[in-house]
């Protein structure tokens, strides 16, 4: 059963947490370069990969027993929120260009990308410590996808537009402001 409050918390969290991210802007770059469609595959390719791996890291930490559990994802989230408000302005992510624009080529591109940069990023770090947190690893999984996706679909497309009107100073600090919230309530369940 898919909780749909679990799902849209973790949009939410995830979705806040990686727009600012360098793959946004690699996103807008391959996005600006080849066939929006092409990209698009590759890199949502690149993310359930990433998410199914997080969710299952997330989920032996549940094994864990519960005052621990709380308390370890408590100071991960702060963790995490620490991490995003001192990390400072990130480079564009230098992209090789496939020597052709055949579907395969493209995607395989941003599928590559996808894949080598955001292997133990922030967001894959978050939803881990989200599964864990609500036991509910498909409402998690399924809520991470789909931000990510959500992202890349925003970076490739109209990237460049949301990001003359959003400062991602703001958009950092309410993803880090949604999870110090988070790494507080699950100290106080640790203590309580």
């Amino acid at each position: 059963m898919i909780s749909i409050s679990v799902m849209a918390l973790v949009f939410g969290v995830v979705f806040l947490a990686e727009l600012p991210d360098k793959t946004a802007l690699a996103g807008l770059v391959l996005g600006t370069r080849y066939r929006a469609s092409y990209v698009f595959v590759g890199v949502a390719a690149a993310f359930v990969v990433h998410v199914v791996l997080a969710v299952a890291a997330g989920s032996v930490l549940t094994l864990l027993p519960q005052q621990l559990l709380h308390a370890l994802t408590g100071v991960l989230f702060l963790c995490g929120a620490a991490m995003l408000l001192l990390k400072g302005g990130e480079d564009e992510e230098a992209v090789r260009e496939p020597k052709d624009q055949s579907f395969w080529k493209v995607s395989g591109a941003g599928f590559m990308l996808i894949l080598v940069a955001e292997f133990g990023d922030l967001t894959q770090i978050m939803t881990a410590n989200l599964a864990a947190r609500y036991d509910d690893p498909l409402s998690v999984g399924l809520g991470a996808v789909l931000a990510l996706w959500a992202v890349a679909g925003i970076g490739i497309v109209g990237g460049k537009a949301l990001m003359k009107r959003v400062p991602l100073s703001l958009i950092t600090k309410i993803a880090a402001l949604l999870m110090l919230a988070l790494g507080l309530w699950s100290l106080y369940e640790a203590i309580a």
